[in-house]
């Protein structure tokens, strides 16, 4: 059978190490017993975890479980920390970086990782893309905004030519998103609720700001099938025709921008995963799960295979593509 490559992991280490005098929301780690943790922020419980978050031994048999060859790991959001001062977040950058590539350095035919960069400090950010590739990682990830400067922003172009010019792919998380407070304030409703409209703001940003014409070669991943960007793309096509001033919004048609970004899996629901491949195409699609969090989509290449009638394969090439990885050599063997 064809390999199965989850391409929306997360991983958090099992330990954090404490720095004196940096940001009170420095993050740790706190055992409560084997197996379980909480990540601690600002001196209050983020979430609870479990050793699926860091142990490759209870990742791989999940996996087999799962019907999952290979996981692209990625840093739990929270972490990518865009809020701290420059330093403090390049040190839990270099941290989390390292862990993920000892991993995947440990078990090379079940692990790819992508790393964090200080996306709050572009000079500091390219720089450590050096680092990235060094380390063997294949991109970053990067917040839905960088502590409220979009992604659209020309201040983030140093970090999109830099990762464009390494061959990096990027990953677009939601992180901290706008609306709970619209929504009746339950926290929960973040990562249910308000995490599709974050992409979705994230993924226009990109757009009217000129992103993916200024650097057509950068691979991005919008998570959870884009979010509410597919469903919005039939009324931002409209208004472009509508002429002044709407139709200064887009250089071009916004139902063809999209088509330059990846999309995951992550929608949980036959009907919704076919009208994304209705909007942006097949060879944008690639299987994620959102492993080990509760959310997670159980069995995620069986799900679109299902859904779509799309032979796992295909969705296989698309990620090595996403990955710079060699297509038609799995994925496993080109590491």
């Amino acid at each position: 059978m064809a390999e199965a490559i989850d391409t929306h992991t997360h991983f958090v280490p099992a330990h954090i190490p404490s720095e004196p005098g940096r940001n009170p929301r420095w993050p740790s780690i706190e055992r409560r017993d084997r197996d379980g943790a909480a990540v601690i922020v600002g001196g209050k419980v983020f979430r609870v975890i479990d050793s699926r978050s860091w142990d490759a031994r209870r990742r791989i048999d999940d996996m087999a479980a799962d019907d999952v060859d290979v996981q692209v790991v990625s840093p739990m959001p929270e972490l990518l920390s865009h809020w701290f001062p420059p330093s403090d977040a390049d040190a839990l950058c270099r941290y989390v970086n390292e862990g993920i590539a000892e991993l995947c350095a440990a078990h090379p035919r079940h692990f790819v990782g992508i790393g964090m960069v200080p996306m709050q400090d572009t000079s500091l950010a390219v720089k450590r893309l050096d680092e990235i590739r060094s380390l063997g990682l294949r991109g970053i990830e990067i917040g839905s905004h960088i502590n409220g400067i979009a992604l659209g922003d020309t201040r983030l172009h140093a970090v999109y030519a830099a990762a464009e010019q390494a061959g990096l792919m990027v990953m677009i998380h939601p992180l901290h998103p706008l609306g709970l407070d619209r929504m009746g304030g339950r926290p929960e409703l973040a990562a249910v609720a308000a995490f599709p409209l974050e992409t979705a703001f994230a993924a226009v940003s990109l757009m009217t700001g000129g992103i993916v014409e200024a650097f057509p070669k950068l691979r991005f991943l919008l998570s959870h099938g884009g979010g509410a960007l597919p469903w919005i793309l039939p009324r931002l096509r409209h208004a472009r025709t509508i002429g002044a001033p709407l139709d200064s919004l887009f250089s071009c048609d916004p139902g063809e921008m999209a088509k330059a970004f990846y999309y995951d899996t992550i929608l949980y629901d036959r009907a919704a995963l076919d009208y994304l491949v209705a909007k942006v195409g097949k060879e944008r699609l690639v299987v994620g799960s959102d492993y080990p969090f509760t959310i997670k989509q159980d069995r995620p290449a069986e799900f679109a295979e299902a859904a779509l009638g799309i032979a796992r394969e295909t969705f296989a090439d698309n990620a090595r593509t996403l990955l710079g990885l060699q297509t038609g050599s799995t994925a496993r063997r080109a590491l």
